[in-house]
């Protein structure tokens, strides 16, 4: 695989009753996405990661973990983003050390109003301080959360300056109409939708694939999806993945996937969530149960050791 395409799960990541990362379980379950789980690749330490909530240090110590691991580091990329500019270039810089496919760089998140050469501009700071050479990123477009947009602008002048090193964007804005326009207007550049639903028209709309945290219990079907978008097959199985999205979806999401996770598994340490997270209370998790249990979920089983 040159580059990241397909499937592609933005995982949760584990924790232990110390609020420590738990690698041993984080391990298993990229293990199980690449093989049983039906996923092409993963996406570490992203938002559904919580990786914002864990310290520089804490992040470069799961890479190192992963990377040790035997898995295949070229699927999978990982999140880079910090509001210090110095750390999101350590972070791109252990990415690209360590072997993986690539960062995925949120852009820097509390001053608000920047500009599009102003962002341009922070991205190759990023890029100079970590060493351009052998990096490759990915932009993290996800307004909702940061109050910061990767305009069609912005990218256009990345393009222009670093073609060879930013070289796609996943999409977590909800607007499947920017994701269609960014991949026709700069082809080559790879646009990852965030949800499973979008697999439908990845041909014709030109996506490298999604990346979503649904996909992590969803993957085997949105491989199909993938494999067959105009096919009966393919079409059966994307809603069929959509409705368990649509379950996961009527609560906080990371909480949501972890519970899911827990169930799937039978280990419940996978519920645990970084403060100000929390998991789901009783009547919530009822409540998702209850709603998964009128979609296909309960076929999904880990016959490995993902939990």
């Amino acid at each position: 695989m040159d580059r990241l395409q397909g499937v592609i799960a933005a995982t949760p990541t584990p924790l232990n009753a110390d609020l420590t990362i738990d690698t041993g379980r984080l391990i298993a379950h990229c293990r199980w996405l690449l093989g049983e789980g039906g996923c092409d690749g993963i996406n570490l330490l992203g938002t559904t990661g919580e990786a914002t909530s864990f310290s520089v240090e804490q992040r470069v110590a799961a890479m190192r973990a992963v990377a040790a691991s035997g898995l295949p580091l070229e699927r999978v990329m990982v999140g880079a983003g910090a509001s210090a500019m110095a750390d999101a270039a350590a972070l791109t810089r252990a990415v690209r050390d360590l072997g993986f496919a690539g960062a995925l760089l949120l852009p820097p998140f509390y001053y608000k109003g920047i500009d599009a050469e102003s962002l341009a501009d922070y991205v190759g700071e990023v890029i100079g301080m970590a060493g351009a050479s052998g990096v490759k990123i990915y932009l993290y477009h996800i307004p909702q959360n940061t109050g910061v947009s990767f305009s069609s602008e912005t990218i256009a002048r990345l393009r222009q300056r670093y073609a060879e090193v930013v070289i796609g964007l996943k999409d977590s804005s909800g607007d499947i109409a920017f994701s269609r326009a960014l991949a026709a207007q700069f082809p080559g550049f790879d646009v990852f939708p965030s949800s499973e639903g979008s697999l439908s028209e990845w041909r014709s709309a030109r996506f490298a694939g999604c990346i979503s945290a649904t996909t992590n219990v969803t993957g085997a079907l949105s491989q199909i999806a993938w494999s067959d978008p105009e096919g009966d097959n393919g079409r059966e199985a994307a809603a069929a993945a959509m409705a368990i999205r649509g379950a996961l979806a009527g609560f906080p999401l990371m909480a949501s996937v972890k519970a899911a996770l827990a169930e799937m598994t039978g280990e419940a340490g996978w519920e645990r969530l970084m403060p100000p997270l929390r998991r789901l209370s009783p009547s919530e998790r009822a409540d998702l149960f209850e709603r998964l249990g009128k979609t296909g979920f309960a076929s999904i089983k880990v016959s490995g050791a993902a939990g």
